[in-house]
């Protein structure tokens, strides 16, 4: 065991912080750049990414045991050599892994028909992950030489993590992901600073050549970037809506920023031309219009046309909300480029509140159209905000409440956005809708067909659904539904429709040529009359859903997953199911189809990859060192146990939990909270800075005498089964309050949980210190391997069986854990627990 002066200490507690919050900042950095450069899919990878590369390193270290021994020749200590390189590998390897991923023409839509890109996928998946290998070679060193000292080394990493993550939506804000990933270089240089290692001269001028060189991007970055004018500085899928944008002869490029939790770009002369469900009835000609594209995605529409001048309005389908309610009181849900503001103001209504989550969307349009800014006028007032939140704090009541379709087609075969979570679309989403209607008030909304119907069926399900919630008793009397080329639009009004509207509805739709889906007393022929199908195919569907005795045995039996989401599983374009299995992998890179059919089949292409991956770094690290002639680390000190399997088998179903246990309440917790803080990158910043500093300091206190650690392990479990009812009370309590009240909550609220959370890793590593020192590094790197798993394995069970699940999951798996670790005592046995 290595004894090191108090200033070592503090330096190497220091570095370690730092490594540990370069990787967080880094890991926080690549969601929003895999966000943009790819799909959604690719983003939740990075947490698999970062785990996978701490268990590489614990690997490493376990195979080269030489790397934690002092260098007496170079006059230093092994701990302040390994920090200092793996701080300048952290450096050098980010720089050049954001130039391999920008460079290789890996492109995740082609994966089914496109072979090569399975190979380029690998390429692209390891080079992000070589930085956290570097960064865990620091931080995994440190735990195995600070022997009596690694639940504060621990502590350190878990402190300096949650600094990394809170960094990171500042760093977004000012400099966007390029500027982003150069915070992180720099942080990870200061690790190399605060290790105490001597450089030479030569070192140090490259080292002070490296800080300047990305203090100075940063700056750079951040003055074009706050104008207005940062460029998007990395490749994006081919396939993607401003990828397409940007090849349209005369395209032009007016606006293009980075904030905390999207990019943002305007495009002028891009071909954008966009009134979904416009009636083939309208004689005119649609206005100009430029687009606006969030994350690099299909762009949204900016109208250049004033209310009094937008005829189109009157053409299309949600007008009809408009006749039936004229100079209604009107809220509008999310209108991203402003296209449901105009419309509403088109359809003579006095007043509009918009709701819209991304302060920058209505900033970029006062930016490129001040003559036509829909957010800015005189009849609107603009609430950034996200939609639930504004739900339940508003309390005023309105007439007409508008859910504009401001996504793009996506075939639902497709599953480019099963993993997206949207907490407006489910049934407690559209229940807190209805409870803003004014007393016969109107909700509209409209969405995609689909061919065979699902999307559509899914939407009308949540409304059913959302209206029994209500305690509506009459639910097809509540309910009108109507189609035409490529939209359905559905009104919903709880107090049910009288004579006189149906009889207005019948003429508008008659006049634009809409077919009706669905309505009190529907006759057949009125269903396939305008757009003709060889079917009332969409009829029959809605019918069957009215007519059936079970609803759950009806969902089951569809082709694909139409059962309403729920807030425990807010995935409403997650439409798979097993029975669709052979018919995708027949057309398996037959089809030009992205993910080959189904985004939820890459998750377990990955599942697959990860647990290879793992199971490599696990076995092999073992199988080298038994043929190893290497001294281990304090081997005379401490003798080998004569029942050695039977000890790697405990180490490594201890520490596998541990890895698994972690991930399944973290992530789930994210996807949770972002009902709570409106968007996944604010839940993101705040649970995982919750869970890590206050793990940190439950770490740190762990081998304090009065500390009870086997009650606390006991807590940590019952905290773990009773968090999915906590949250969803604390969801009802506090959705109204402000957005900072809010997450300081959500911080208060996970507290506990976290600190206990804090608990199981420094005593296993107590019990390793004690009793097998020379396994500690591959501890390392078992809960991490087991966290890449969970990573992955916690999006698949979250996608099939809601949060809720994959949180008692977790609890489980801590119970198992407790049942692994040699019995500690309470308070009775610390010198034995402490090795001090």
């Amino acid at each position: 065991m290595q004894r090191l002066s108090f200033w070592q200490d503090y330096r190497s507690f220091v570095s370690v912080g730092a490594l540990a919050g370069a990787a967080l900042l880094l890991e926080s950095t690549l969601t929003r750049l895999l966000a943009v450069a790819q799909y959604y899919h690719f983003a939740f990878l990075v947490v698999s990414l970062a785990v996978l590369g701490f268990g590489a390193s614990g690997s490493i270290l376990t195979m080269m045991p030489r790397l934690l021994e002092r260098n007496p020749e170079a006059g230093d200590e092994a701990i302040e050599r390994l920090l200092a390189y793996s701080g300048v590998g952290f450096a050098v390897s980010v720089t050049l892994a954001y130039g391999v991923v920008n460079l290789l023409p890996f492109d995740s839509y082609s994966l089914a028909w496109d072979r090569k890109q399975i190979f380029l996928f690998m390429l692209y998946y390891l080079s992000l992950a070589i930085p956290f290998v570097c960064a865990g070679l620091g931080i995994g060193g440190a735990l195995a030489i600070r022997q009596g000292r690694s639940h504060l080394v621990y502590a350190a990493n878990l402190l300096g993590s949650g600094v990394g993550v809170l960094l990171a939506p500042f760093a977004l804000w000012l400099a966007g992901v390029p500027g982003a990933v150069l915070f992180s270089i720099i942080a990870g240089l200061s690790a190399t600073l605060s290790s105490g290692l001597k450089w030479g001269r030569a070192g140090r001028i490259l080292l002070f050549i490296g800080l300047i060189a990305a203090t100075g991007g940063i700056a750079v970055l951040s003055v074009v970037n706050l104008s207005g004018h940062a460029a998007l500085g990395m490749a994006i899928s081919p396939y993607k809506g401003l990828a397409y944008a940007r090849q349209y002869p005369g395209a032009i490029s007016l606006y293009g920023r980075w904030n905390a939790i999207s990019r943002l770009d305007v495009m002028a002369g891009a071909g954008t031309r966009q009134l979904p469900g416009l009636s083939y009835t309208y004689p005119g000609i649609p206005p100009e219009q430029f687009g606006l594209s969030v994350d690099a995605d299909s762009l949204q529409a900016i109208s250049l046309v004033s209310p009094e001048g937008f005829a189109a309005g009157e053409f299309l389908p949600e007008a009809l909300a408009f006749t039936l309610r004229p100079a209604a009181r009107t809220l509008v849900l999310e209108p991203g480029g402003g296209l449901g503001v105009l419309q509403a103001l088109a359809g003579g209504v006095q007043e509009v509140i918009a709701v819209i989550n991304n302060r920058l969307v209505p900033e970029a349009i006062s930016c490129t159209v001040p003559g036509y800014d829909i957010y800015h006028h005189a009849q609107v007032q603009t609430t950034t905000e996200a939609t639930r939140a504004f739900l339940k704090r508003d309390a005023e009541s309105y007439e007409v409440i508008f859910l504009p379709l401001t996504d793009a087609y996506r075939p639902v075969t497709s599953g480019a956005y099963s993993l997206s979570e949207s907490y407006t679309l489910t049934v407690e989403g559209f229940v807190a809708m209805m409870t803003r209607l004014a007393p016969d008030g109107i909700l509209v909304t409209s969405r995609w067909l689909q061919t065979p119907p699902s999307e559509e069926v899914r939407l009308i399900a949540t409304l059913v659904e959302a209206l029994e919630a209500r305690n509506v008793l009459d639910l097809q009397g509540a309910l009108v539904a109507y189609r035409g080329l490529q939209t359905i639009t559905a009104l919903v009004k709880p107090d049910g429709w009288n004579t006189t509207e149906l009889t207005t509805i019948r003429g508008f739709l008659e006049e634009r040529r809409y077919d009706l889906v669905w309505a009190p007393e529907i006759d057949v022929a009125e269903t396939n009359r305008y757009n003709r199908l060889p079917d009332s195919v969409y009829y029959k569907t809605i019918n069957d859903l009215f007519s059936a005795k079970n609803r759950e045995e009806y969902y089951a039996s569809f082709p694909y997953s139409i059962t309403p989401p729920r807030d425990d599983r807010p995935f409403f374009f997650h439409f798979f199911t097993w029975k669709q299995t052979p018919e995708l992998l027949a057309a398996l890179g037959h089809t030009w189809q992205p993910f080959g059919g189904s985004g939820y089949f890459v998750l377990f292409a990955l599942l697959i990859l990860v647990t290879i991956f793992s199971g490599v770094l696990i076995i092999v690290p073992l199988l080298i060192r038994r043929r190893s002639r290497v001294a281990r680390i304090d081997h005379h000190l401490q003798p080998q146990p004569k029942n050695r399997k039977r000890q790697v088998l405990r180490v490594l179903a201890y520490f596998s939990c541990l890895g698994l246990a972690f991930l399944f309440v973290e992530i789930p917790l994210i996807q949770r909270f972002i009902l709570i803080l409106g968007h996944p990158t604010y839940a993101f910043t705040v649970v995982v800075l919750a869970l890590l500093s206050f793990s940190g300091l439950g770490s740190s206190l762990v081998r304090a005498a009065w500390f009870p650690r086997r009650t606390a392990m006991i807590l940590l479990v019952a905290l773990a089964l009773l968090t999915p009812w906590a949250v969803m009370h604390l969801s009802d309590a506090v959705l109204g309050w402000e957005t900072q009240w809010r997450a300081l909550a959500a911080v208060i609220s996970l507290a506990p949980l976290a600190i206990l959370m804090g608990l199981p890793f420094p005593l296993g590593l107590a019990w390793l210190e004690r009793d097998a020192p020379d396994l500690v590094a591959w501890a390392w790197a078992v809960n991490g391997c087991a966290s890449v798993i969970a990573s992955v394995l916690a999006a698949i069970l979250a996608l099939s069986y809601g949060f809720t699940l994959v949180l008692l999951l977790g609890a489980g798996v801590y119970s198992l854990a407790v049942l692994v670790l040699p019995g500690q005592g309470d308070k009775t046995n610390t010198a034995q627990v402490g090795g001090l």
